[in-house]
């Protein structure tokens, strides 16, 4: 499985951004994907996640209602819609492909990894 995120920059507090995770590889619909974001300084910490099927979808806490998490099966595409953009979701933010459910609690088991996508939350 390999796993292309992109959709990183530069955006206002209270703004909005879409990223995108382009994944490909013969057993890449066998698995659930996620996203993950890692700030300066700080563990990497889970964001959301959804099935291909893009009906069963989990969130963080510190996320919710702002986020939402999407897919395009037909072109093996996540996507990860942020609204109402804080300072605090500054961070890089990770595609990734999990056999089971991405989650704070899978981290360590997690063996797919896009290669990270930057943006910063300016206040």
């Amino acid at each position: 499985v390999q796993l292309q995120a992109s959709g990183g920059g530069l955006v206002q507090a209270g703004g909005s951004l879409k990223l995108s995770c382009a994944a490909s590889g013969r057993t890449v619909l066998r698995h659930v994907m996620g996203w993950f974001r890692q700030a300066p300084g700080k563990d990497r910490e889970f964001v959301a996640s959804i099935r291909w099927s893009g009906d069963s979808w989990s969130y963080a806490d510190a996320v919710k209602g702002r986020f939402t998490i999407s897919v395009n099966s037909a072109k093996n595409t996540v996507f990860l819609q942020m609204n109402n953009l804080k300072p605090e979701d500054t961070a890089v933010y990770y595609c990734a492909a999990d056999s089971y459910s991405p989650s704070q609690q899978r981290l360590r088991y997690i063996h797919y990894w896009g290669q990270g996508t930057q943006f910063t939350v300016s206040s």
